[in-house]
């Protein structure tokens, strides 16, 4: 494939970024350069263009008026001139889409080969890809980085940063509406920031983290250089460091950490702070954005007589970071990011991958990244008592540090760019394909649906998901499904991350959603089972009974949905049945769904896996005995015990093999994916011999 990355904003070249010499030069620019030299070496890409916008600026250098910069034989930036030779932010450039649109266009009418996917960075990027895919037909995938609607949330009263913000969210609706697929960094982006634009299509939207290049911050040592840089700062450098590593806007909330810093006296013994915000030389003459919230900074620190406290050195290199991250390990300090929201965190990768505990904000991808590498705590950005109270719990406790520290080693072997590339190359060439006219399929009808659950089943044994992977590839007539706690995205994610097949069909939030694949890599909403399960769903009175008497601890928001209410039982064996009959007893009839001695689901009562699989059954036109489950867990039962062909993998719980109503069902021997071939095979054999 040919692919072609539009991103306007920030200064853009191939090397040596400054970041943070402006507003809008940060991380999507490492993101993007770091998934364009990943992209180079797979085999499914073979030229890359990154298409952004030229100016002429005396203060930040030359090299943004060069039209064509060469990063190497198969990729190369093209900077387009607009309207305005002058460098924008991002709340201008708008005023240059039509002269830009122009400009892209003329340019891929010129090449000798047109690209075959076009992947937009940021909002106004995403109007240039929706421009040219209605003029030329080329489909392209949207990835926001930040978006508005999530802005204008963080703040809480007007101010300078929400102007112009009603365009900003009317073009990211545009570039929402016209992509063929959404990639997003994680299941906050996913499911709570998308859902607030009009074109939401949560099938359309998959998260894929991005990788980092942690290798050299996994074996990052101090620099005495560096050290001297930071420690000239500080009274008593040999205290633990509470570092922070951003850009200096805004929605970064160094501001707030300050804040937090300054009126905890305990935290100000206890550590240091270490603020690595940007390159500057003079406060005068950066962007208003950077040098307000510098100068707020400033203040701070004045205001709380912090010096001697906080060290906020004026400049470093790229390459300098990892051993700023080693001085802070070295400390035993910890890592904070207090952004207001966070997309994704890259910058808290590198801590973990440094083996430094972190404190992140609990909005956006830090949410992903804490869960997966266990390395530190999640806070809400906006309470600097919480965010002190939570630097001190790791300080206080050197174990709980050191558990921390491990833990995010982790990040080392999970967020790699070669595995997000494998899972982007296969996206965009799904998207690729969806744009060519298909020749009619000749494929047979399906002669059954396998459906299996996700974690513990499916997942859980690398030797056994790659048996499975092989024996799928073979089966033409088999239409694969996946019945999982998981919200869709959830699911995808971790079925990406193992590199497990696609399912065609996804039962997701315990059965309550249902998502059928569609070309180019995307799902559809399944609306008419949505209005099935709605039907006598008063979620908001089911809510106000478990919360004023029920007793139970919600799970986090982004396991609630709109036809699932989840909890945490904390072991209590008989929290189905209270909660079951304290609904009856005002009227409100669900299905509760309890599993793993730890979680409770309140689902309407026409919603489960086993309802939904019937569902499924019936609109492919397969018969009962068509169809097999496989599940390991609580929250299968009601799928397990309604087919007449069920699989309980060798490895289940919940004691599942015992319990009368699923004595009719297979239990295997083997464990996760073996146990589904070894029930797949027996139940095959069966139906031969009758």
């Amino acid at each position: 494939m040919f692919v072609l990355h539009i991103a306007l904003q920030g200064c853009l070249r191939a090397r040596d970024v400054e970041y943070g010499i402006t507003a809008d030069t940060g991380g999507h620019i490492r993101y993007l350069l770091d998934l364009v030299r990943a992209s180079g070496p797979n085999p499914a890409i073979d030229r890359i263009e990154i298409v952004t916008r030229a100016f002429v600026d005396p203060v930040h250098g030359e090299c943004y008026d060069d039209c064509i910069e060469t990063i190497d034989a198969q990729t190369r930036i093209v900077r387009l001139r607009s309207a305005d030779c002058a460098y924008l932010a991002k709340e201008q450039l708008w005023t240059q889409h039509d002269s830009l649109v122009k400009a892209l266009v003329s340019h891929i009418s010129r090449l000798d080969r047109w690209p075959d996917v076009i992947h937009a960075h940021y909002a106004d990027a995403g109007a240039l890809a929706a421009a040219v895919h209605e003029r030329l037909g080329i489909p392209y995938v949207f990835t926001a980085h930040s978006l508005g609607h999530v802005k204008r949330a963080a703040f809480a009263a007007p101010c300078r940063e929400l102007d112009g913000l009603d365009r900003r969210i009317a073009i990211e609706d545009r570039a929402i509406a016209g992509a063929t697929a959404i990639i997003a960094s994680s299941r906050d982006e996913a499911e709570l920031q998308y859902a607030l634009y009009d074109a939401y299509d949560p099938g359309r939207i998959r998260i894929i983290a991005p990788g980092s290049d942690v290798g050299d911050f996994a074996n990052a040592l101090p620099n005495p250089a560096i050290d001297a840089a930071i420690d000239r700062f500080l009274t008593d450098p040999a205290k633990p460091a509470l570092l922070a590593i951003a850009r200096p806007v805004t929605k970064k909330n160094l501001a707030g950490l300050v804040e937090a810093y300054g009126r905890s006296p305990e935290l100000q013994a206890a550590a240091n702070l270490v603020i690595v915000a940007g390159t500057r030389e003079d406060l005068r003459t950066l962007e208003p954005e950077v040098r307000d919230n510098l100068a707020e900074l400033l203040i701070l620190i004045d205001r709380y007589d912090l010096y001697g406290k906080v060290a906020y050195p004026k400049t470093h290199k790229p390459s300098d970071i990892p051993a700023v991250y080693a001085y802070a390990r070295a400390r035993r300090g910890v890592f904070v990011n207090p952004a207001l929201n966070e997309p994704f965190g890259l910058t808290l990768l590198e801590a973990a991958a440094c083996g430094l505990p972190v404190v992140a904000t609990d909005s956006g991808g830090p949410n992903d990244i804490v869960e997966t590498c266990g390395n530190g705590l999640l806070v809400d950005p906006r309470a600097p008592e919480a965010i002190s109270e939570a630097l001190l719990t790791i300080l206080r406790d050197p174990a709980r540090w050191d558990r921390y520290a491990a833990g995010g080693r982790t990040a080392v072997r999970t967020f790699d760019w070669k595995a997000h590339v494998a899972i982007y190359a296969e996206l965009l060439a799904e998207v690729a394909a969806a744009s060519v006219p298909s020749v009619p399929s000749t494929n047979t009808a399906p002669r059954q649906l396998l459906v299996s659950d996700i974690d513990g089943t499916l997942l859980g044994c690398g030797d056994a998901l790659d048996a499975f992977r092989e024996w799928h590839g073979d089966e033409r007539a088999l239409v694969f499904a996946v019945a999982t706690g998981r919200s869709f995205h959830s699911a995808m994610s971790v079925l990406a991350q193992h590199h497990a097949p696609l399912p065609a069909i996804v039962i997701s939030s315990v059965g309550s959603e249902i998502y059928h694949r569609r070309p180019g890599g995307v799902y559809a909403r399944d609306t008419v089972w949505d209005a099935k399960v709605a039907a006598g769903w008063d979620r908001e009175a089911i809510a106000h009974v478990i919360a004023t008497e029920g007793g139970l601890t919600p799970q986090s928001p982004l396991e609630q949905r709109r036809a699932k209410l989840s909890y945490m039982i904390q072991g209590d064996p008989d929290a189905g049945a209270r909660i079951r009959a304290l609904l009856g007893s005002r009227g409100l009839t669900c299905t509760i769904i309890q599993s793993h001695g730890r979680y409770l689901d309140v689902l309407p009562f026409a919603a489960s896996k086993g309802t939904a699989v019937e569902h499924v059954r019936q609109a492919l036109g397969l018969a009962a005995s068509q169809v097999i489950v496989a599940g390991d867990s609580g929250n299968d039962i009601e799928m397990l015990r309604s087919a007449p062909n069920a699989i309980i993998v060798g490895n289940h719980s919940d004691g599942l093999a015992e319990r009368k109503d699923l004595s009719r069902c297979y239990v295997a021997r083997g464990h996760h994916a073996r146990g589904i071939l070894e029930g797949v095979a027996h139940f095959r054999q069966r139906a031969k011999r009758a």
